[in-house]
């Protein structure tokens, strides 16, 4: 494993059982290879089915390597300490609705061990800056998706991670939720942390990344920067005649 990289994956590979195949296997990813550097934002891109979502998975520990290796971090996915320098934005976050914004962030803050005398000034200011310090006491039930999403950018930035996972995370935002995102991901590749950004509006990857990686049907077809990949094209088009040809 490259010892710069923030994320590597190493001819990954996962398969699920399928009840329904008579014992043969579900390969959803398949001899998969890629990282992310430090200063990097990769957009992790496919079609429906491609692997993304596992991939992701396999990053966060939530399902096991069937075969290959992952790095985070630098150090092997058992290493789960490195957990608390990574972020992770989803596109539906299923918060309890109980608690408030403010207790929220200070549980996820307890499980990122950020210590009390930092959390607390931080939660205030992370707030502020997605837009919900006037909402901060009120229970998360009451918030509309918009807010629950500004919610979830703040949960991701309580431990300032070294890694920013974002998997659809513009799903449900404004125009000014976008352009926060946006601000977020420059100021996480400032401090010389990297993005792995899932998405499907071109716009966001167009704007915001560094280089591409597509998935079709479970394995890595292209990847490189995003001028290698468009060819002066829309990306739309690019990626179409991508998924059509089969990486071809």
């Amino acid at each position: 494993m490259s010892a710069e990289a923030l994320v590597e994956f190493r001819r990954v590979y996962k398969t699920y059982a399928d009840p329904w195949s008579r014992g043969r296997d579900v390969v959803a990813v398949r001899d998969a290879t890629l990282r992310v550097g430090p200063g990097e934002v990769v957009g992790l891109l496919g079609p429906n089915r491609a692997g993304k979502t596992t991939l992701i998975k396999l990053l966060l520990g939530l399902c096991r390597l069937s075969g290959g290796e992952i790095a985070r971090l630098g150090r092997p996915l058992s290493d789960r300490r490195t957990l608390a320098q990574v972020g992770y934005v989803h596109e539906n976050h299923a918060f309890p609705k109980y608690p408030t914004a403010r207790a929220l962030l200070e549980f996820y803050g307890a499980l990122a061990f950020v210590p009390q005398d930092i959390l607390q000034p931080r939660i205030g200011r992370l707030l502020e800056r997605v837009g919900l310090a006037d909402r901060a006491d009120e229970p998360i039930g009451r918030f509309s998706k918009g807010m629950v999403q500004r919610l979830g950018i703040a949960q991701a930035l309580l431990n300032e991670p070294r890694l920013l996972v974002l998997d659809e995370p513009t799903e449900g935002l404004d125009l000014s939720g976008r352009v926060l995102l946006r601000e977020v991901v420059a100021d996480v590749v400032g401090r010389g942390g990297g993005v792995l950004l899932v998405s499907h509006v071109a716009a966001e990857v167009e704007q915001v990344c560094t280089r591409a990686v597509v998935l079709v049907r479970g394995q890595v077809v292209r990847q490189g920067s995003l001028a290698e990949l468009l060819k002066g094209r829309p990306l739309e088009t690019a990626l179409a005649e991508i998924y059509q040809g089969g990486g071809a």
